[in-house]
């Protein structure tokens, strides 16, 4: 792997990068690119970065009011997502976005409750209130698994409402998870190194159950029912592969992270299915991160047996699909210093030689798009580099172990978006460690 920025490399990029100025002309490109595939894919190099959720945001609209574009799937659990989906619908009783976003209460608040997610919501209510049919609206999804006991409350007040017996059956069987109260993880260990009996058939016979009954449900009220039913079924798959996740979470990384992937993919290609039973012709934008968006077969965690939604979508869709990751060089960033820590603003330290951001950086452009369709650009960028990924956790003490691998971009995505300098994402739940941040001496120098 090269530590240099070779000067044909950066003048390539140079020469084939487009140059982002806020002009509302920006993205014509990408637009170009987009063509009529039905599937874009928004990466982000962290959770926490402004800059990256608000150009996601500016892409969308985009989709949504050029392309047809009528869903956004996100990185987020479904049912704490499907609330907004029916508040964005006008569905709810919720007063506003900040009321609609009220569901995400566990860690990292902050990746959903935040101001720039609030913006998005808003405009996509009141795009939602000028469509002219319920068709042209555009819905907002959860793709994501760590929902286990909102999905079973949500299971069970569905149907308590439409089958108290079935309610009582399914209250049976998920009262296997009852000895370990909310602590999913502390059920994983037990089960899955057998010091418990495993719920997998209760929860498999739940969900074979709910489909059992599917058209006796779905037909009781027309559309209104089926969509109800529709959110139900998805809960309880989402039981039964959050159940199957927790018990492999302690085998090992990359059996647990396939395995999330999949069900996140799967839930993608549910939504597709379910919008094309209905006469529609879906097309959805996909909100996550580089690391799940980014072609898996393109990185050394897929040379070590990982996949993720990027690898199984092209491998499902084909061009279809359009993948654009993000990247900044430096900056601030919302994170925490451990899983389950408070949300802090954190300095991003300058990217590390031998990396993309690096690269990218030396070009000198502040902020560009480039097209890896362009094959001078994908020759330029086909070599294998470091590239970062800051998740929810941030540890810069341990910059280079935590938090890059080594990637080839242009197998990895079609477009990357580079900001060269990037700010914290404004959390709705602001805490004073926040607001403080992290003075400036504090700032490692040091690897």
């Amino acid at each position: 792997m090269s530590l240099t920025s070779p000067i044909s490399t950066v003048e390539a990029i140079r020469e084939t990068s487009h140059r982002l100025e806020g002009a509302p002309g920006d993205y014509d490109s990408l637009m170009e690119l987009v063509g009529d595939a039905r599937l874009v894919l928004l990466g982000e190099a962290s959770h926490g970065t402004h800059e990256f959720y608000r150009e996601r945001a500016v892409i969308t609209k985009r989709l949504i009011a050029e392309k047809g574009f009528t869903a956004v799937a996100v990185e987020a659990d479904w049912p704490d997502a499907y609330r907004i989906n029916r508040y964005v619908r006008g569905a709810s009783r919720d007063a506003d976005g900040v009321e609609a976003l009220s569901d995400f209460r566990r860690f990292p608040l902050w990746m959903w409750r935040n101001a720039d997610v609030l913006d998005f919501i808003g405009w996509l209510r009141a795009f939602n209130d000028r469509a002219a049919s319920k068709r042209q609206k555009a819905g907002f999804y959860g793709l994501d698994l760590y929902s286990l006991h909102t999905s079973v409350a949500a299971v069970l007040s569905y149907l308590g409402k439409v089958d108290p017996e079935g309610a009582r059956r399914a209250r049976a069987r998920y009262a296997c998870f009852d000895h370990f109260g909310d602590d999913t993880q502390t059920y994983g260990y037990a089960a899955g190194f057998g010091l418990t009996k495993t719920c997998e058939e209760e929860v498999v016979n739940q969900l074979t159950d709910l489909r059992r009954r599917a058209a006796e449900y779905a037909s009781r009220d027309g559309r209104v029912a089926e969509d109800e039913y529709f959110f139900i079924e998805q809960n309880a798959l989402l039981v039964k592969n959050a159940e199957q996740y927790y018990r492999t979470m302690f085998r090992g990384r990359i059996s647990s992270w396939n395995l999330r992937d999949r069900h996140m993919a799967e839930t993608l290609e549910s939504l597709m299915e379910y919008f094309m039973r209905h006469g529609e012709s879906p097309k959805i934008v996909v909100w996550e991160h580089n690391s799940h968006l980014g072609d898996a077969r393109a990185t050394e965690m897929g040379e070590a047996g990982e996949l993720n939604v990027g690898q199984l979508v092209r491998e499902r869709y084909g061009r279809d699909a359009r993948l654009i990751g993000f990247s900044t060089y430096q900056g601030t960033v919302t994170a925490a210093s451990d899983w389950d820590g408070l949300a802090e603003r954190k300095r991003v330290r300058p990217a590390l030689a031998g990396s993309y951001e690096a690269l990218f950086h030396d070009v000198g452009r502040g902020r560009f798009l480039v097209n890896l369709a362009d094959d001078r650009a994908a020759a330029a960028l086909r070599e294998p580099r470091l590239q970062r990924a800051i998740g929810v956790v941030y540890r810069p003490e341990t910059e280079r172990q935590s938090h890059y691998f080594e990637a080839r971009l242009s197998g990895q995505f079609d477009a990357m978006l580079h900001i060269d300098e990037t700010r914290a994402v404004e959390p709705l739940d602001r805490t004073s460690g926040w607001e403080t941040g992290e003075a400036p001496e504090t700032f490692p120098t040091g690897i």
